[in-house]
Protein backbone atom coordinates (compact mmCIF):
# COMPACT_ATOMS: atom_id res chain seq x y z
CA UNK A 1 0.00 0.00 0.00
CA UNK A 2 2.82 2.41 0.87
CA UNK A 3 4.55 1.78 -2.44
CA UNK A 4 1.28 2.30 -4.31
CA UNK A 5 0.60 5.63 -2.59
CA UNK A 6 4.18 6.74 -3.19
CA UNK A 7 3.95 5.81 -6.87
CA UNK A 8 0.65 7.67 -7.33
CA UNK A 9 2.03 10.72 -5.50
CA UNK A 10 5.10 10.82 -7.74
CA UNK A 11 2.97 10.40 -10.86
CA UNK A 12 0.73 13.25 -9.68
CA UNK A 13 3.73 15.52 -9.10
CA UNK A 14 5.08 14.75 -12.57
CA UNK A 15 1.67 15.40 -14.16
CA UNK A 16 1.25 18.69 -12.30
CA UNK A 17 4.71 19.87 -13.34
CA UNK A 18 4.13 18.86 -16.95
CA UNK A 19 0.80 20.71 -16.86
CA UNK A 20 2.73 23.95 -16.27
CA UNK A 21 4.87 23.24 -19.33
CA UNK A 22 2.32 21.82 -21.79
CA UNK A 23 -0.02 23.71 -24.07
CA UNK A 24 -0.01 25.47 -27.42
CA UNK A 25 3.59 26.34 -26.59
CA UNK A 26 5.74 23.80 -24.76
CA UNK A 27 7.79 25.79 -22.28
CA UNK A 28 11.18 24.76 -20.97
CA UNK A 29 11.75 24.12 -17.26
CA UNK A 30 13.82 27.33 -17.12
CA UNK A 31 10.90 29.38 -18.45
CA UNK A 32 8.45 27.86 -15.97
CA UNK A 33 10.86 28.31 -13.05
CA UNK A 34 11.46 31.93 -14.02
CA UNK A 35 7.71 32.57 -14.18
CA UNK A 36 7.08 30.99 -10.77
CA UNK A 37 9.96 33.03 -9.33
CA UNK A 38 8.35 36.32 -10.31
CA UNK A 39 9.63 36.71 -13.84
CA UNK A 40 7.98 39.09 -16.28
CA UNK A 41 6.87 38.85 -19.87
CA UNK A 42 4.18 37.07 -21.88
CA UNK A 43 5.42 33.57 -21.09
CA UNK A 44 5.48 34.26 -17.36
CA UNK A 45 1.98 35.72 -17.54
CA UNK A 46 0.65 32.61 -19.29
CA UNK A 47 2.24 30.28 -16.75
CA UNK A 48 1.12 32.15 -13.64
CA UNK A 49 -2.35 33.34 -14.70
CA UNK A 50 -3.48 30.48 -16.96
CA UNK A 51 -1.59 27.25 -16.46
CA UNK A 52 -0.96 27.45 -12.71
CA UNK A 53 -4.63 28.14 -11.80
CA UNK A 54 -6.00 25.40 -14.06
CA UNK A 55 -3.46 22.92 -12.70
CA UNK A 56 -4.27 23.67 -9.06
CA UNK A 57 -8.03 23.75 -9.68
CA UNK A 58 -7.72 20.45 -11.55
CA UNK A 59 -5.88 18.90 -8.62
CA UNK A 60 -8.43 20.04 -6.04
CA UNK A 61 -11.49 19.32 -8.20
CA UNK A 62 -10.27 15.86 -9.16
CA UNK A 63 -9.47 14.91 -5.57
CA UNK A 64 -12.85 16.21 -4.37
CA UNK A 65 -14.79 14.33 -7.05
CA UNK A 66 -12.81 11.15 -6.41
CA UNK A 67 -13.65 11.22 -2.70
CA UNK A 68 -17.25 12.24 -3.39
CA UNK A 69 -17.71 9.27 -5.70
CA UNK A 70 -16.18 6.90 -3.15
CA UNK A 71 -18.55 8.08 -0.41
CA UNK A 72 -21.58 7.75 -2.68
CA UNK A 73 -20.58 4.29 -3.82
CA UNK A 74 -19.95 3.19 -0.24
CA UNK A 75 -23.34 4.47 0.94
CA UNK A 76 -25.30 2.90 -1.93
CA UNK A 77 -23.09 -0.22 -2.18
CA UNK A 78 -23.04 0.41 -5.92
CA UNK A 79 -19.93 1.16 -8.03
CA UNK A 80 -22.12 3.00 -10.55
CA UNK A 81 -23.05 5.77 -8.09
CA UNK A 82 -21.44 9.16 -8.67
CA UNK A 83 -22.37 12.86 -8.18
CA UNK A 84 -24.15 13.24 -11.52
CA UNK A 85 -26.17 10.07 -11.01
CA UNK A 86 -27.53 11.16 -7.63
CA UNK A 87 -28.64 14.59 -8.82
CA UNK A 88 -25.82 16.63 -7.26
CA UNK A 89 -24.68 18.22 -10.52
CA UNK A 90 -28.28 18.88 -11.57
CA UNK A 91 -29.01 20.62 -8.26
CA UNK A 92 -25.90 22.77 -8.56
CA UNK A 93 -26.77 23.71 -12.16
CA UNK A 94 -30.34 24.65 -11.25
CA UNK A 95 -29.34 26.93 -8.37
CA UNK A 96 -26.66 28.60 -10.49
CA UNK A 97 -29.27 29.20 -13.19
CA UNK A 98 -31.69 30.61 -10.60
CA UNK A 99 -29.00 32.89 -9.20
CA UNK A 100 -28.15 34.25 -12.65
CA UNK A 101 -31.69 34.61 -14.00
CA UNK A 102 -33.58 35.65 -10.86
CA UNK A 103 -30.97 37.41 -8.70
CA UNK A 104 -28.67 38.80 -11.37
CA UNK A 105 -25.57 37.06 -10.00
CA UNK A 106 -22.70 37.24 -12.48
CA UNK A 107 -19.50 36.81 -10.43
CA UNK A 108 -17.88 33.42 -10.02
CA UNK A 109 -18.01 33.64 -6.24
CA UNK A 110 -21.79 33.95 -6.26
CA UNK A 111 -22.04 31.16 -8.79
CA UNK A 112 -19.89 28.96 -6.55
CA UNK A 113 -22.01 29.54 -3.45
CA UNK A 114 -25.18 28.85 -5.46
CA UNK A 115 -23.68 25.58 -6.69
CA UNK A 116 -22.91 24.44 -3.14
CA UNK A 117 -26.43 25.23 -1.91
CA UNK A 118 -28.06 23.51 -4.88
CA UNK A 119 -25.97 20.36 -4.49
CA UNK A 120 -26.73 20.08 -0.78
CA UNK A 121 -30.46 20.58 -1.25
CA UNK A 122 -30.58 18.08 -4.14
CA UNK A 123 -28.85 15.48 -1.98
CA UNK A 124 -31.29 16.14 0.85
CA UNK A 125 -34.20 15.73 -1.55
CA UNK A 126 -32.86 12.41 -2.87
CA UNK A 127 -32.30 11.03 0.62
CA UNK A 128 -35.70 12.23 1.90
CA UNK A 129 -37.44 10.52 -1.04
CA UNK A 130 -35.55 7.30 -0.30
CA UNK A 131 -36.49 7.49 3.40
CA UNK A 132 -40.15 8.35 2.74
CA UNK A 133 -40.52 5.32 0.47
CA UNK A 134 -38.99 3.05 3.11
CA UNK A 135 -35.98 2.28 0.93
CA UNK A 136 -33.20 4.22 2.60
CA UNK A 137 -31.27 0.99 3.03
CA UNK A 138 -31.89 -0.17 -0.52
CA UNK A 139 -29.21 0.96 -3.00
CA UNK A 140 -31.61 0.61 -5.94
CA UNK A 141 -34.17 2.92 -4.29
CA UNK A 142 -31.55 5.60 -3.60
CA UNK A 143 -30.26 5.44 -7.17
CA UNK A 144 -33.78 5.57 -8.61
CA UNK A 145 -34.52 8.62 -6.45
CA UNK A 146 -31.31 10.20 -7.75
CA UNK A 147 -32.27 9.54 -11.37
CA UNK A 148 -35.69 11.06 -10.78
CA UNK A 149 -34.44 14.17 -9.01
CA UNK A 150 -31.70 14.74 -11.59
CA UNK A 151 -34.18 14.56 -14.46
CA UNK A 152 -36.62 16.88 -12.68
CA UNK A 153 -34.02 19.51 -11.80
CA UNK A 154 -32.48 19.39 -15.28
CA UNK A 155 -35.90 20.09 -16.81
CA UNK A 156 -36.30 23.13 -14.54
CA UNK A 157 -32.88 24.39 -15.61
CA UNK A 158 -33.71 24.03 -19.31
CA UNK A 159 -37.02 25.85 -18.80
CA UNK A 160 -35.32 28.76 -17.05
CA UNK A 161 -32.78 29.09 -19.86
CA UNK A 162 -35.56 29.13 -22.44
CA UNK A 163 -37.35 31.88 -20.51
CA UNK A 164 -34.17 33.98 -20.16
CA UNK A 165 -31.91 33.20 -23.10
CA UNK A 166 -29.57 36.04 -22.19
CA UNK A 167 -28.50 34.01 -19.14
CA UNK A 168 -27.18 31.27 -21.41
CA UNK A 169 -24.23 33.42 -22.45
CA UNK A 170 -23.27 33.98 -18.82
CA UNK A 171 -23.75 30.33 -17.87
CA UNK A 172 -22.01 28.83 -20.90
CA UNK A 173 -18.63 29.52 -19.33
CA UNK A 174 -19.59 27.66 -16.15
CA UNK A 175 -21.69 24.89 -17.69
CA UNK A 176 -18.88 23.85 -20.06
CA UNK A 177 -17.09 21.94 -17.29
CA UNK A 178 -13.43 22.85 -17.58
CA UNK A 179 -10.40 23.89 -15.55
CA UNK A 180 -9.42 26.58 -18.08
CA UNK A 181 -9.86 30.32 -17.46
CA UNK A 182 -10.86 29.85 -13.83
CA UNK A 183 -9.54 32.44 -11.36
CA UNK A 184 -7.18 31.23 -8.66
CA UNK A 185 -9.46 32.80 -6.03
CA UNK A 186 -11.89 29.89 -6.49
CA UNK A 187 -9.46 27.76 -4.49
CA UNK A 188 -10.59 29.68 -1.40
CA UNK A 189 -13.91 27.94 -1.86
CA UNK A 190 -12.71 24.53 -3.02
CA UNK A 191 -9.77 23.86 -0.70
CA UNK A 192 -11.63 24.31 2.64
CA UNK A 193 -14.44 22.07 1.35
CA UNK A 194 -11.90 19.41 0.35
CA UNK A 195 -10.13 19.56 3.73
CA UNK A 196 -13.46 19.31 5.55
CA UNK A 197 -14.49 16.38 3.34
CA UNK A 198 -11.26 14.49 3.94
CA UNK A 199 -11.56 14.96 7.71
CA UNK A 200 -15.18 13.87 7.67
CA UNK A 201 -14.38 10.91 5.46
CA UNK A 202 -11.74 9.61 7.86
CA UNK A 203 -14.13 10.08 10.81
CA UNK A 204 -16.77 8.00 9.00
CA UNK A 205 -14.30 5.42 7.67
CA UNK A 206 -14.90 2.77 10.34
CA UNK A 207 -18.68 3.12 10.07
CA UNK A 208 -18.46 2.84 6.27
CA UNK A 209 -16.43 -0.35 6.66
CA UNK A 210 -19.26 -1.79 8.75
CA UNK A 211 -21.83 -0.53 6.23
CA UNK A 212 -20.35 -2.93 3.65
CA UNK A 213 -22.41 -5.57 5.44
CA UNK A 214 -26.14 -5.73 4.91
CA UNK A 215 -28.11 -3.25 7.00
CA UNK A 216 -29.41 -5.86 9.44
CA UNK A 217 -25.86 -6.99 10.27
CA UNK A 218 -24.67 -3.39 10.55
CA UNK A 219 -27.47 -2.54 12.98
CA UNK A 220 -26.73 -5.66 15.01
CA UNK A 221 -23.32 -4.23 15.92
CA UNK A 222 -24.88 -0.92 16.95
CA UNK A 223 -24.44 1.13 13.78
CA UNK A 224 -27.04 3.79 13.02
CA UNK A 225 -27.17 3.16 9.28
CA UNK A 226 -29.50 6.06 8.53
CA UNK A 227 -27.28 8.60 10.30
CA UNK A 228 -24.13 7.26 8.63
CA UNK A 229 -25.74 7.40 5.19
CA UNK A 230 -26.99 10.94 5.74
CA UNK A 231 -23.60 12.16 6.99
CA UNK A 232 -21.72 10.51 4.13
CA UNK A 233 -24.15 11.86 1.51
CA UNK A 234 -23.85 15.40 2.91
CA UNK A 235 -20.06 15.15 2.75
CA UNK A 236 -20.22 13.75 -0.78
CA UNK A 237 -22.55 16.55 -1.86
CA UNK A 238 -20.30 19.22 -0.37
CA UNK A 239 -17.23 17.78 -2.08
CA UNK A 240 -18.97 17.54 -5.44
CA UNK A 241 -20.42 21.03 -5.04
CA UNK A 242 -16.99 22.46 -4.26
CA UNK A 243 -15.63 20.89 -7.43
CA UNK A 244 -18.61 22.03 -9.50
CA UNK A 245 -18.26 25.56 -8.12
CA UNK A 246 -14.67 25.69 -9.33
CA UNK A 247 -14.85 23.80 -12.61
CA UNK A 248 -18.51 23.39 -13.52
CA UNK A 249 -20.13 19.97 -14.03
CA UNK A 250 -17.23 17.56 -14.69
CA UNK A 251 -18.51 14.09 -15.55
CA UNK A 252 -17.14 10.58 -14.93
CA UNK A 253 -14.40 11.51 -12.45
CA UNK A 254 -16.53 10.49 -9.49
CA UNK A 255 -17.21 7.16 -11.19
CA UNK A 256 -13.73 6.38 -12.48
CA UNK A 257 -11.46 7.35 -9.58
CA UNK A 258 -12.93 5.08 -6.83
CA UNK A 259 -13.22 2.16 -9.27
CA UNK A 260 -9.57 2.48 -10.32
CA UNK A 261 -8.58 2.85 -6.65
CA UNK A 262 -10.21 -0.49 -5.84
CA UNK A 263 -8.58 -2.12 -8.86
CA UNK A 264 -5.13 -0.88 -7.83
CA UNK A 265 -5.66 -2.08 -4.27
CA UNK A 266 -5.79 -5.63 -5.62
CA UNK A 267 -7.95 -8.61 -4.69
CA UNK A 268 -7.76 -8.02 -0.94
CA UNK A 269 -10.50 -5.93 0.66
CA UNK A 270 -8.97 -2.52 1.39
CA UNK A 271 -10.21 -0.41 4.27
CA UNK A 272 -12.17 2.76 3.61
CA UNK A 273 -9.23 4.82 4.92
CA UNK A 274 -6.98 3.27 2.29
CA UNK A 275 -9.57 3.84 -0.42
CA UNK A 276 -9.92 7.49 0.61
CA UNK A 277 -6.22 8.10 0.04
CA UNK A 278 -6.20 6.18 -3.25
CA UNK A 279 -9.36 7.88 -4.53
CA UNK A 280 -8.00 11.34 -3.73
CA UNK A 281 -4.75 10.69 -5.57
CA UNK A 282 -6.39 8.89 -8.48
CA UNK A 283 -9.04 11.57 -8.95
CA UNK A 284 -6.46 14.36 -8.95
CA UNK A 285 -4.20 12.43 -11.35
CA UNK A 286 -7.03 11.72 -13.82
CA UNK A 287 -8.15 15.36 -13.72
CA UNK A 288 -4.69 16.79 -14.43
CA UNK A 289 -3.92 14.19 -17.11
CA UNK A 290 -7.26 14.79 -18.83
CA UNK A 291 -6.65 18.54 -18.77
CA UNK A 292 -3.24 18.06 -20.41
CA UNK A 293 -4.78 15.83 -23.10
CA UNK A 294 -7.51 18.40 -23.73
CA UNK A 295 -4.82 20.97 -24.50
CA UNK A 296 -2.67 18.88 -26.82
CA UNK A 297 -4.93 16.29 -28.46
CA UNK A 298 -6.38 18.69 -31.06
CA UNK A 299 -3.71 21.43 -30.96
CA UNK A 300 -3.74 24.29 -31.79
CA UNK A 301 -7.33 24.04 -30.53
CA UNK A 302 -8.51 22.59 -27.22
CA UNK A 303 -10.80 19.59 -26.82
CA UNK A 304 -13.76 19.74 -24.40
CA UNK A 305 -12.92 18.27 -21.00
CA UNK A 306 -16.11 16.21 -21.06
CA UNK A 307 -15.04 14.54 -24.30
CA UNK A 308 -11.63 13.57 -22.91
CA UNK A 309 -13.09 12.19 -19.69
CA UNK A 310 -15.73 10.30 -21.66
CA UNK A 311 -12.92 8.33 -23.33
CA UNK A 312 -12.18 6.95 -19.86
CA UNK A 313 -15.60 6.98 -18.25
CA UNK A 314 -17.82 5.46 -20.94
CA UNK A 315 -15.80 2.23 -21.44
CA UNK A 316 -15.51 1.91 -17.66
CA UNK A 317 -19.26 2.36 -17.22
CA UNK A 318 -19.98 -0.29 -19.85
CA UNK A 319 -17.51 -2.63 -18.15
CA UNK A 320 -19.16 -2.14 -14.76
CA UNK A 321 -22.62 -2.63 -16.21
CA UNK A 322 -21.60 -5.90 -17.85
CA UNK A 323 -20.02 -7.14 -14.61
CA UNK A 324 -22.96 -6.18 -12.41
CA UNK A 325 -26.06 -6.95 -14.44
CA UNK A 326 -29.22 -6.12 -12.59
CA UNK A 327 -27.53 -4.05 -9.87
CA UNK A 328 -30.30 -1.47 -10.02
CA UNK A 329 -33.11 -3.77 -11.14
Amino acid sequence: MTRLVTGLSLALCVAALFSLHAGLTLYSPATVLSALSGGEGTDALIVTTLRLPRTLIGLVSGAALGLSGLLMQSVTRNPLAEPGLLGVNAGAALFVTLAVTMLGVSNLGGIGVSAVLGALLATGLVFSIAVSTGGAGNPATTLLAGFTVAALLASFTQTLLLVDESALETLLFWLSGSFADRPLDLLWLGVPVLIFGIGGGFLLATALDVLRLDDASARSVGLNTTAVRLAALVLAAMLAAGAVAMAGPVLFLGLAAPHLARQMAGDRLPSTRQLIVLSLLTGALIAVAADILARVIVAPGEAPMSAVLALIGVPMLIHLLRRRKGVVS
